[in-house]
């Protein structure tokens, strides 16, 4: 989606990832905030609030996740149930676009905000798109515990890859603004890929560090006059932290004419010709939730 030039600097400035590593033993991590792209996303449909709170939540681990990753395409995070909100669907290419979208029953929303129902049974899924090989991996796990982060530590529990500690929250401020953070920390691996050596020193360590993340308040996380390096310090300074050169994030719908018109195409004519409302085809896109309208001159040039 386009953006206005006199919001590019505000964007930029609240919504990064820094990572950094922890001296005090093999640790690194990664520190994401998302402010004014999170609160566009959002507002470009009429989320109730419980349901923009899960979205929320999922784009801010989408962004953690995606960017702990060496990939160039797009890292989707996916969670399916059967409960009121049935899809939410986050995504973030390698180069720091986010676009993001959710379903869910209106009825049913109304009658219950619980995040954890309003879920329902179902699944989190996690899926790394290559662009240049057409490599494609998927990871899965049960959505269960009280938030999508809690679903996500259990990934990482069962599927036995580098211990790792996660937490999020996100918020409206005062001026009903939306707001979110993630906080990632992760094992290093040793070289060769081999997870670090589980002895009582390096056991010791990562109970600290995990001791001390947990101090960390759903404030803090998504407080973006509270620098990421201000935030570190705060919580690790004990440890040594040093950290990296941070990036940045941005609302980037990858929908175009083009797209749909394509789309369009692989129909047959007759479902297209269903779809038509006083002679006009109009297809929404369901993450920016820009319309694209096809006249009748329009969609005899696609037949054609």
């Amino acid at each position: 989606m386009p953006v206005a030039l006199d919001v590019v600097s505000e964007i930029l400035m609240d919504n990064i990832m820094q990572p950094f590593q922890l001296e005090s033993g093999a640790f690194r991590g990664r520190l994401v905030r998302l402010g004014s792209a999170l609160d566009l996303i959002l507002h470009q449909h009429a989320y109730p609030s419980p349901v923009a709170a899960l979205l929320a939540e999922a784009m801010v681990l989408a962004a953690a996740l995606g960017s702990s990753l060496k990939y160039e395409g797009v890292f989707t995070l996916q969670a399916k149930g059967d409960g009121a909100v049935r899809l939410l669907v986050a995504d973030v290419t390698n180069d720091g676009g986010v676009r993001a979208y959710a379903k869910f029953d209106p009825e049913g929303i109304a009658r219950d905000v619980d995040a954890v129902r309003l879920l329902g049974k179902g699944y989190l899924a996690f899926t790394v798109d290559q662009q240049l090989n057409d490599d494609r991996y998927q990871g899965i796990v049960e959505l269960g515990g009280g938030s999508l982060a809690e679903a996500v530590q259990h990934y990482f529990r069962q599927s036995e890859q580098l211990p790792t500690g996660i937490m999020a929250a996100v918020r409206r401020d005062e001026q009903g603004r939306w707001c979110g953070g993630c906080l990632m920390l992760q094992q290093m691996p040793r070289e060769g890929g081999a997870a670090v050596e589980r002895d009582t020193s390096v056991a010791d360590d990562w109970h600290r560090a995990m001791m001390l993340m947990g101090t960390c308040s759903a404030e803090e996380l998504t407080d973006v006059a509270l620098s990421p390096n201000d935030l570190l310090y705060r919580l690790f300074h004990e440890e040594g932290v040093r950290v990296y050169e941070p990036h940045g994030f941005r609302p980037q719908c990858r929908c175009s004419e083009t797209r749909v018109t394509n789309m369009l195409r692989s129909l047959p004519r007759e479902e297209i010709e269903d779809l038509a409302v006083n002679g006009v085809v109009s297809v929404t896109c369901e993450f920016c939730n820009k319309s694209y309208t096809f006249d009748e001159a329009q969609r005899e040039e696609l037949y054609r």
